[in-house]
């Protein structure tokens, strides 16, 4: 396939204005590479990556979320999440207990330590995210909101709005 898109072939795929799809396609790669970044680092420093920053954070937000739970948040598999998960429980930083009706329900919370954590990287990354907003100006957190709410698959979009709303 030719690397060279013309116009007529982006505006099929980009609506009517390609080259602010483009721009803001770049932009999302540009973001997110630095506002995980920042987390990135601080997680490195201590033997974690992204996949470990991940758990933790929903976890911490949804203390008592079921593994099952957590592999739907996520949209991975049990296997690609095992290793991680088994990591942050031998650390120290999560805890998996029986599920209060059925037993061999597996609930996860975080520990002190792990809550500690969870806490120090979002507060980097609200810095990050409080800086950008401020400078994007009034209304900015609101118009944001309904951006990456429209990003979410339509078939999600209730059911993250209502997570996020109810970690709040």
């Amino acid at each position: 396939m030719s690397r060279n898109v013309n116009m007529v072939d982006l505006k099929k795929i980009s609506g009517p204005d390609p080259e602010l799809s483009l721009a803001l396609i770049e932009g999302m790669f540009f973001g997110y590479r630095d506002f995980v970044g920042i987390a990135d680092d601080r997680l490195d420093e201590l033997g974690y990556g992204r996949a470990h920053h991940r758990v933790l954070h929903f976890v911490d937000r949804h203390p008592g979320l079921t593994v099952g739970e957590l592999l739907g948040i996520l949209k991975v598999t049990k296997q690609g999440i095992s290793r991680v998960l088994k990591t942050l429980v031998d650390d120290g930083l999560i805890e998996v207990r029986p599920g209060p009706f059925d037993r061999r329900e597996k609930r996860l919370q975080t520990t002190e330590a792990g809550h500690a954590l969870a806490r120090e990287v979002v507060a980097i990354q609200s810095a990050r995210i409080e800086k950008a907003l401020k400078a994007a100006g009034p209304g900015a957190a609101e118009t944001v909101f309904a951006f990456l709410a429209g990003l979410v698959d339509d078939e999600d979009r209730a059911a993250v709005q209502r997570r996020i709303e109810g970690g709040r």
